[in-house]
């Protein structure tokens, strides 16, 4: 879908309390760590994993595999696309 993307982007600014432009997030521009760009840490994570579930219902339990599906945009939108969660939950 390709407002996916935009769409994420969006929800990681608002659930990250971030002061950028979600379009200023490339797809493959790697989110966690002190050495990048927009320096998220685990709080981050924890808040991107709730805004995650209300707005499409998943749940991002195993540690390690969250580490690899919120590693940038594309990885997530290619993990939501493939539980079919590219739009709202009802």
């Amino acid at each position: 879908m390709t407002d996916l993307k935009p769409t994420l982007k969006t929800l990681i600014v608002d659930a990250c309390d971030m002061k950028c432009d979600p379009a200023s997030i490339a797809d493959d521009e790697i989110l966690f760590g002190m050495e990048t760009r927009l320096q998220l840490d685990s709080l981050d994570a924890l808040q991107l994993s709730v805004a995650l579930q209300k707005r499409f219902g998943v749940r991002l339990a195993d540690s390690k595999e969250t580490r690899r599906i919120l590693a940038n945009v594309a990885s997530l939108a290619a993990w939501l696309e493939a539980r079919g969660k590219t739009g709202a939950s009802a």
